[in-house]
């Protein structure tokens, strides 16, 4: 790895020599259109359909939500107006705020809500156990719909106002209404952008224009609650995969935001004065290495025990972060510092390396030699670097390890294959997550393990699936943490996922550039160029 990092860094250095030369054209100059340079290639453009982050960030512009998380985790109202629920915590009716209206020109119904609820329970973790205590769910008039439950359901609220994956969107109802398994492509939303379907080219560029026609609240924003302020008249999202060229797109003012800049490129960032380089989640991220429950040699619960006795968190943030003061062990598969986070069970991944252990979990599993294919997601630099820590790790473990390169995009739609390892099918996949994601049971998809329901890898566990249910009709705090810990054990048990760590994401962008939030997803609206 130090190999990697100082040729990255080179690379980085490279970079700030081009910086140097006169910029090809002056970008700085038009404050009307936001140059974001994003994350990876936007394959999917569903975002209930995948989680990945880059789909999320392109659903906040076109879409919007009927409540949404501020700043305090407080669920706030967002294209709902007013709601009420009954006494006996059963019936929820909900009203419309007034304003609300679709790309294509219609008003947006309740009908439309309810197809867009929906299909998101079919898909989202927390929407899925929703899903089983609702009774009906049906439109209310034109502006309206009611929600009765079989029995109480006290996160309806906060699952309808989740600010990451999976967001609920919403759709109009002949969108909403496409199978939840297959892809809606058509983007007409209500939200503060629209989608230029006429200059989308994947593998380059994605073009979003104001929304003229949306009100927005008239509260302040805070996170994804509040008033969606579109303050530019256009965003250009580029894909741009040489980190040199985006280091210098950046410094030249040829682009005015980076989404997330690796670790290498942040001091070479900091040394431009017109550039700030700051964190972009006060809540940090996490990163996670991914396993195939259906596919052997990851199907066996002895092999991936022996993975993850040979997975050492500081080998991965040292890897891919450097500085120990942007990252730290965390041991647990809830965010460290949140209040479902203990040490129950770590010691199965807090220790150091023990290669004998892992040695003869992997006799007890009968593991003779098979393939393990490992997906590399060469253009994400915390993927890349996770992939290339756990290829090294299992190499030396005697594994037969075929680390297969692609991009993220291509990551994405391949990791929703269930077929075998020869009809294009995979065992680990690394990947990562806002805090936000990993908090507690009812929004950590990876520890779902309702079998082929389940997100990507597809665990089944009776024992963690009857844990998260218990949690989530828990009364007290006290009574959470108690169950939150026994599913913890759990999962260091069955390894659903491994967790490598903690760290600080940083962002990057111009000092023109006014209005841009810290939160968990990145949002276009209430940032101006100035």
């Amino acid at each position: 790895m130090t190999l990697t990092r100082r040729a990255f860094t080179q690379s980085a250095a490279a970079a700030a020599a081009v910086t140097a030369l006169p910029s090809a054209r002056a970008a700085t100059s038009d404050t009307k259109t936001l140059r974001f340079i994003a994350q990876s290639d936007l394959r999917v453009l569903d975002p209930i359909w995948t989680t990945a982050y880059i789909t999320r960030n392109h659903g906040y512009c076109v879409f919007d939500n009927l409540f949404a998380i501020d700043a305090e985790f407080a669920p706030q109202p967002q294209m709902v107006g007013e709601h009420q629920v009954s006494a006996d915590k059963l019936t929820y009716n909900f009203k419309l705020r007034d304003g609300l209206g679709f790309h294509d020109g219609s008003p947006v119904r309740g009908a439309d809500c309810v197809a867009s609820i929906k299909r998101w329970t079919a898909r989202d973790a927390l929407g899925q156990t929703l899903a089983t205590v609702l009774d009906e769910i049906k439109p209310d008039g034109d502006k309206g719909f009611t929600i009765k439950l079989k029995e109480p359901f006290p996160l309806l609220i906060d699952g309808l106002a989740k600010v990451s994956s999976l967001a609920l969107f919403v759709m109009p109802e002949r969108l909403a209404n496409t199978d939840p398994f297959q892809q809606v492509t058509e983007m007409i939303g209500s939200g503060p952008f629209k989608f230029v379907k006429e200059e989308f080219e994947p593998g380059h560029q994605v073009v979003y224009v104001k929304n003229k026609d949306y009100v927005p609240r008239k509260e302040p924003p805070s996170w994804a609650s509040g008033g969606k302020v579109a303050k530019v008249d256009r965003v250009e999202w580029l894909y741009i995969p040489d980190a040199m060229t985006k280091v210098a797109a950046l410094n030249n003012g040829e682009a005015d935001w980076w989404e997330n800049p690796p670790p290498d490129v942040w001091p070479v960032l900091a040394g431009n004065p017109d550039v700030v380089v700051t964190p972009s989640d006060p809540i940090g991220n996490t990163g996670c290495l991914r396993f195939n429950h259906l596919v052997p040699p990851t199907n066996n619960v002895k092999f991936r025990q022996a993975v993850q006795a040979v997975a050492n968190q500081a080998d991965f943030m040292t890897a891919y972060v450097g500085d120990p003061k942007n990252w730290k062990v965390c041991p647990s598969v809830f965010t460290c510092g949140a209040p479902m986070a203990s040490d129950a069970g770590s010691a199965a991944l807090a220790g150091k390396r023990d290669f004998d252990k892992a040695k003869k979990l992997l006799a007890e599993a009968g593991y003779k030699g098979e393939k393990v294919i490992l997906m590399d997601a060469v253009d994400q630099p915390l993927i890349h670097t996770e992939a290339l820590v756990v290829n090294d790790e299992l190499t030396k473990l005697g594994l037969n390890v075929e680390l297969q390169s692609m991009d993220w995009g291509t990551l994405v739609t391949r990791r929703a294959s269930k077929e075998p390892l020869d009809k294009g099918g995979w065992n680990i996949f690394p990947t990562g997550w806002v805090g936000t994601d990993t908090l507690d049971p009812s929004v950590n998809v990876m520890l779902r393990a309702n079998g082929e329901s389940a997100w990507f890898g597809w665990p089944t566990d009776d024992k963690l699936e009857a844990l998260r249910t218990q949690w989530l009709k828990a009364g007290t705090l006290d009574e959470r943490k108690k169950l939150a810990a026994a599913m913890q054990e759990r999962a260091f048990e069955t390894v659903p996922y491994i967790p490598t760590g903690i760290y600080t994401q940083m962002t990057a962008y111009r000092k023109n550039l006014k209005g841009v939030m810290q939160t968990p997803a990145y949002l276009m609206w209430n940032v101006e160029k100035v």
